[in-house]
C-alpha cells in the first residue's frame, strides 16, 4: 500500500480504539480530507473502495453528532467491544489494497535514464494463418527501450510511459486469464515506470548493442519490463516483441487486437501432432524476430523514423527469451548469425527441431533454469544442445523459484504463489537475481566485460559447460 492508504487504515484503525475520547469524532473528517489528498495525487484504484465508503459514512455520521453538540463516551462493555469489533472491520477492509498492491518495479539500476518507443511492422513476406482474410500478413507490436535525454524529444520527452500499453484491452484478458475478474487490473495504470516516452536518445553515448526479448506463450512483450529497464539503462536498447496469438493479447496501433489462439498449441491430439503444432509455433516466434532485427536495421539508417537513427549497434545483437520465446531464441541464433549471444530462462526446448539440438549453437549461451518448472524430457533435450554448442555454455538453477519469478507476475500480488505465479523465494529477491545474471551474461559476451559467475546468491547453481 502506498503512504495515503496507509493514512486512511491509520485513521481509521485510531477512530475504533478510542470510543472514551471525545475528540473521536473528528478523525473521520481527517480522513475524509486524506482521501481527498490519496485521490489527488495517489490516485483512485478499486481495492480501496471499501476504505473510501467507510471514511465517507463515518464523517458524515460524526458531523452530524458535532452539530448536536458532541457523544458521550461508551461505557460498560461497549468500550471493548466496539474497539474490537472496529478493529476486525478495518483488516478486513484493508485486505484488498494489502492482497491486490500497485507493483512497485525496482530501480533499473544502471546509470542511465530511459526512454521507449512502440513500432507497429507488417510483414509482407508472410501471410498470417490466423486471421480469415487470405491475404492478410503478419503484424506485430515491438517496444524498444533505450538510453535516453528525459525532458528533450518531440514535445513528449517528459512524459513517463505506461507499464501496459492500451490497458483497457490488454488488462482485462490478462485478468481473465488469471482466473480473476476483468476489473483486476485496472490499477496498473498506476503503475510508474522509469521510461520516457520518446524521449530523445542520449547522444553521449555513441552507439548500443542490442538485446531482443522473446516471451512465452500467453505471455505479452511488457512482463519483463523490469529487465528491459535494466538493460536500458546500462547502455543497451532493449527489445521485446509481441508475437501475436500466441502472446495473451496484442493491442495494435491501429485499434486492432489478436486474442491468444489456443488451437497453435492443441490438446488432445497426438505427441506428433503436438509436436508439429509445438515446432510451428516456435518457429513463427523465431521469424518475428528475424523480421524484428531486420526492421531495426532501418531504424538504424533512419529508413524507419524514430529517435534511434545510429544509435544501434548490430554487430552486436544478444537475444533472450521466456519459455516458449527462450526455444525461439534457439530456433533463431543457430539460423541467424546476426546473434551474437543468447539466453534461456526456463527455454522450452521441446519444440527445438531435433537437427537445430544436435548442431548445437555456434554463440555464447546460458540456460537461467527455475527449480520446478522443467520436466525431464525438456531437461534432457536441454543438456544435449548444451553438450553441441560450439559456443561458452553454461547452465544455472535458482533455488526457490517457479516458472514465472522470470517475469513480473509476482509482483502483482502477495498471493501469486497460490495463483501459480511464482515459487517460495521472495518475488523481489528471485527478479534481482535473474536480472542480475542477465545483465552480466550480456555484459560480458557483447561489452567484454563482467563475469556470468556472480557471487553473492547462494540460490544459484551454477554449472559451467
Amino acid at each position: 500500500m502506498r503512504t495515503l492508504e496507509w493514512l486512511i487504515v491509520a485513521v481509521l484503525a485510531a477512530y475504533t480504539i478510542a470510543p472514551a475520547f471525545r475528540w473521536r469524532s473528528w478523525l473521520p473528517l481527517a480522513g475524509l480530507a486524506v482521501v481527498a489528498a490519496h485521490l489527488a495525487t495517489e490516485g483512485y484504484r478499486w481495492q480501496m473502495v471499501p476504505l473510501y465508503v467507510v471514511v465517507l459514512l463515518l464523517a458524515v455520521l460524526n458531523a452530524a453528532r458535532l452539530l448536536r453538540g458532541g457523544t458521550t463516551p461508551a461505557k460498560g462493555w461497549r468500550r471493548w467491544a466496539g474497539p474490537v469489533a472496529g478493529i476486525v472491520a478495518v483488516l478486513l477492509l484493508s485486505a484488498p489494497p494489502v492482497l491486490f498492491p500497485v507493483p512497485h518495479l525496482p530501480a533499473p539500476g544502471g546509470p542511465d535514464k530511459t526512454g521507449t518507443v512502440t513500432f507497429q511492422w507488417t510483414d509482407t513476406s508472410r501471410p498470417e494463418p490466423n486471421t480469415p482474410a487470405p491475404d492478410d500478413n503478419r503484424k506485430i507490436m515491438v517496444q524498444v527501450w533505450y538510453p535516453a535525454l528525459p525532458g528533450v524529444g518531440r514535445g513528449v520527452g517528459s512524459i513517463t510511459a505506461p507499464w501496459l500499453d492500451r490497458l483497457d484491452v490488454v488488462g482485462p484478458h490478462i485478468a481473465t486469464y488469471l482466473g480473476l475478474p476483468s476489473f483486476f487490473l485496472d490499477h496498473a495504470s498506476l503503475v510508474k515506470t522509469n521510461d520516457y516516452f520518446a524521449a530523445q536518445a542520449d547522444p553521449a553515448g555513441g552507439t548500443y548493442p542490442v538485446v531482443i526479448y522473446s516471451h512465452g506463450w500467453n505471455g505479452f512483450r511488457d512482463v519483463n519490463l523490469n529487465q528491459s529497464e535494466a538493460l536500458a539503462s546500462r547502455g543497451y536498447i532493449a527489445v521485446a516483441v509481441d508475437h501475436p496469438y500466441g502472446a495473451m493479447v496484442t493491442a495494435f496501433a491501429d485499434g486492432q487486437v489478436a486474442l491468444n489462439n489456443p488451437d497453435l498449441l492443441p490438446t488432445g491430439v497426438s505427441k506428433e501432432a503436438f509436436q508439429t503444432a509445438s515446432e510451428a509455433l516456435e518457429a513463427t516466434y523465431a521469424a518475428d524476430l528475424r523480421f524484428t532485427l531486420d526492421q531495426l536495421a532501418l531504424i538504424n539508417s533512419g529508413a524507419i523514423d524514430s529517435p534511434l537513427a545510429g544509435k544501434l549497434d548490430l554487430t552486436r545483437v544478444g537475444v533472450y527469451g521466456h519459455s516458449t520465446g527462450g526455444g525461439a531464441t534457439v530456433v533463431f541464433c543457430a539460423a541467424d548469425p546476426r546473434c551474437k549471444a543468447a539466453l534461456g530462462m526456463d527455454p522450452w526446448v521441446g519444440p527445438v527441431p531435433q537437427a537445430v539440438i544436435d548442431g548445437g549453437l555456434t554463440q555464447p549461451y546460458l540456460a537461467m533454469m527455475s527449480q520446478t518448472w522443467s520436466t525431464p524430457a525438456n531437461s534432457a533435450k536441454l543438456d544435449q544442445l548444451l553438450a553441441a554448442n560450439a559456443g561458452d555454455s553454461a547452465k544455472l538453477t535458482i533455488a526457490g523459484t517457479g516458472h514465472f519469478d522470470f517475469t513480473m507476475l509476482p509482483l502483482l500480488t502477495p498471493l501469486a504463489p497460490a495463483l501459480g505465479l511464482k515459487g517460495p523465494i521472495d518475488g523481489e529477491r528471485g527478479m534481482a537475481i535473474n536480472t542480475a545474471y542477465l545483465v552480466a551474461f550480456f555484459d560480458h559476451y557483447l561489452k567484454d566485460s563482467g563475469t556470468v559467475n556472480l557471487a553473492g546468491y547462494p540460490e544459484v547453481t551454477f554449472e559451467a559447460r
